[in-house]
């Protein structure tokens, strides 16, 4: 049960498509253009006094002079125009089983069309992509794939849905928008996996297009995202609150690292906070760290803290609670919250068995909130 295998080492043996490499720092100039194209015209900003922009995309509402990009690296203001300088440059398409998401409660098993690209809006330190999340586009050698041709290649490939994940789809909004759209319209499933900094606007578009979402809710400690993320736990919190108003299938991670987030009773107040605002039937992973970019220097979560945190969540009313990150643990499973019957077998990303039945427990009829046909 001692074994820890996470995406990035699940990528090396499963990648599809792409190729990155090194890093680079917010604000570049417009003299590095991505592949010296144009870029897409991108959506969610206003123009302010002369040519300046505000992009509206997500939090940081970044204030953008021209010739100049945004925080993500990846919009810039050409002559008081934003542009997005990945549209149709994926860094990688790649086909994973869905639970690699982790994506648990949708359809177990299938395949599943990871699309990314490069660079984030959010700067943490302990990312297991920071080879492609924190690169700008020139850094990345990037595929050429209209959002039609990733859809057509999702179908080439025997996928049921399309992701949008490893680095973070907010800075390509308007590639995944349209993907989702053209998806949803060859009767694909449709998600994305997010860090929830996305601004309540464009996030509300986009769920019109999609199926479920992925959050990373990375602590419950504003601190922590401050200080290792560079970033805010109350825009995350609100755009959770945004999917569980939609409807649409919402499932949380929480990676829990030694010393920076793993205190027991911010877990516990975290989930309160879920059973309050989005329901307790929520899924939630809780998954194991391993040391990577700049926290190489500390050590692989603690089996046993993982669990603390699992017994903590379904003290509290949670009913479907995951551990993540450990191969075998019997955390990787999904068991009926009423009769307690194992439904979905599951060994750490691989599905074994599913005994689910027309969404219902086949045992008791209990109801299994998620996407199953």
């Amino acid at each position: 049960m001692d074994v820890a295998l996470n995406r990035r080492s699940f990528i090396k043996k499963f990648l599809l498509y792409g190729l990155s490499m090194g890093a680079t720092s917010p604000f570049l100039s417009s003299s590095t253009q991505a592949g010296g194209s144009d870029g897409q015209k991108a959506m969610f900003f206003k123009k302010t006094d002369g040519n300046l922009i505000q992009c509206e995309l997500c939090f940081r509402q970044c204030l953008i002079p021209e010739g100049r990009r945004g925080f993500c690296r990846v919009r810039e203001n050409r002559k008081g125009d934003l542009r997005s300088l990945v549209y149709g440059k994926p860094a990688g398409l790649q086909v994973d089983p869905i639970e690699l998401e982790p994506m648990y409660h949708m359809v177990p098993g299938h395949k599943n069309l990871c699309v990314y690209t490069a660079s984030c809006n959010f700067r943490c330190k302990h990312c297991q992509n920071w080879s492609i999340s924190q690169s700008a586009p020139e850094q990345i050698r990037p595929l050429r794939y209209t959002p039609g041709g990733i859809v057509e290649e999702t179908l080439k490939q025997g996928c049921r849905s399309i992701s949008h994940s490893i680095n973070e789809p907010t800075v390509f909004f308007e590639m995944m928008y349209d993907v989702a759209r053209i998806a949803k319209k060859k009767g694909l499933l449709t998600l994305c996996h997010t860090n929830g900094g996305m601004a309540k606007e464009p996030m509300t578009e986009l769920l019109k297009y999609l199926d479920g979402v992925t959050v990373d809710l990375k602590s419950f400690n504003p601190r922590f995202y401050r200080e290792i993320s560079e970033a805010k736990l109350e825009p995350v919190l609100g755009t959770l609150k945004t999917i569980r108003q939609s409807g649409k299938h919402l499932e949380i991670v929480n990676l829990i690292i030694p010393t920076l987030n793993d205190d027991l009773a911010d877990i516990k107040k975290m989930c309160r906070w879920v059973i309050e605002n989005l329901g307790q039937e929520t899924p939630i992973h809780f998954t194991r760290f391993s040391p990577q970019y700049k926290m190489t220097h500390l050590p692989h979560t603690p089996i046993r803290t993982l669990e603390q945190a699992m017994e903590i969540a379904r003290a509290e009313g949670m009913k479907y609670v995951y551990v993540g990150n450990v191969v075998g643990h019997p955390a990787n499973s999904t068991y009926c919250p009423q009769c307690g019957k194992m439904l979905v077998e599951r060994s750490h990303f691989i599905m074994l068995k599913n005994h689910i039945k027309n969404g219902r427990c086949p045992s008791c009829n209990e109801r299994i909130p998620g996407v199953w046909s």
